[in-house]
């Protein structure tokens, strides 16, 4: 089976500075990816190549076996799904318009969209009636779920995430990414989530990537990171989750 996505000697260099180093990277279908590390650590930038919104100075990335650079737009915009850091809702536009977007401009019929919209709107969790209501009337979780729903509306089989939580309160962000692991799970996607929270990657990611300084420094599962790593970077990195647990496991008395 080929796998959802390929990325063979992918960099990327703004103004001769290089902000993502040569990588390769192979994520088979149906797995959930989190990419992790401190601010430049080239996450975005890897994410934003997979689906050409950052164009690579070199190499190839390939989506299910088809280079990128070979596919148009409507064709990648089926295959994958985009949920921004801001969410990025359109202010002028009711929740339905939103999540209609890319099925409009896929060329889908009014009474198509209408129904993929409430499907949706099941999907993430959210009452019908909210398609009508303008972004400004929803709380930031809510937002946050018609973004996903957003994403999701022309069945792509890829799903991208760049901070999808960060905005969020603890209660709605835990809630909220339960169901992206939920949604992750029933549509059988391919996942590849940015996070700088490190537990947020081990509770959710069936593997995690680390980076720093544009290049991967790591890339196993949760547990072998947890169990410790040689790179002193990535041990630190993996610290967080430990001390979280420790500390709740002394505070429960355990």
């Amino acid at each position: 089976m080929t796998d959802a996505i390929v990325l063979d000697q992918v960099s990327k260099a703004y103004d001769g500075v290089a902000v993502l180093q040569p990588t390769d990277l192979v994520i088979p279908r149906g797995q959930f990816v989190a990419l992790v590390g401190g601010s430049g650590a080239g996450k975005t930038t890897l994410l934003k190549t997979l689906n050409g919104l950052v164009t690579p100075t070199g190499g190839q990335v390939r989506i299910d076996g088809a280079p990128t650079a070979d596919l148009d737009g409507p064709t990648l915009r089926r295959r994958i799904g985009y949920v921004f850091q801001e969410v990025g809702l359109f202010p002028h536009l009711t929740v339905g318009e939103n999540i209609g977007v890319v099925p409009t401009l896929l060329g889908w019929d009014a009474a198509k969209i209408t129904a993929r919209t409430a499907e949706l709107l099941d999907l993430v969790a959210l009452p019908r009636e909210l398609a009508t209501r303008r972004p400004a009337n929803l709380s930031g979780g809510q937002r946050q779920r018609v973004g996903v729903a957003r994403a999701l509306a022309a069945r792509p089989s890829i799903l991208l995430m760049d901070e999808p939580f960060g905005a969020l309160d603890s209660v709605t962000r835990v809630a909220l990414a339960d169901d992206v692991r939920r949604l992750h799970d029933q549509l059988s996607l391919t996942t590849v989530m940015v996070t700088h929270d490190i537990a947020e990657a081990v509770l959710l990611a069936d593997r995690i990537v680390v980076m720093a300084g544009g290049r991967v420094i790591a890339d196993n599962t949760p547990r072998a990171l947890l169990a410790g790593h040689a790179d002193p970077a990535v041990e630190a990195l993996m610290q967080a989750p430990r001390r979280q647990a420790a500390r709740m496991r002394e505070i429960a008395g355990e």
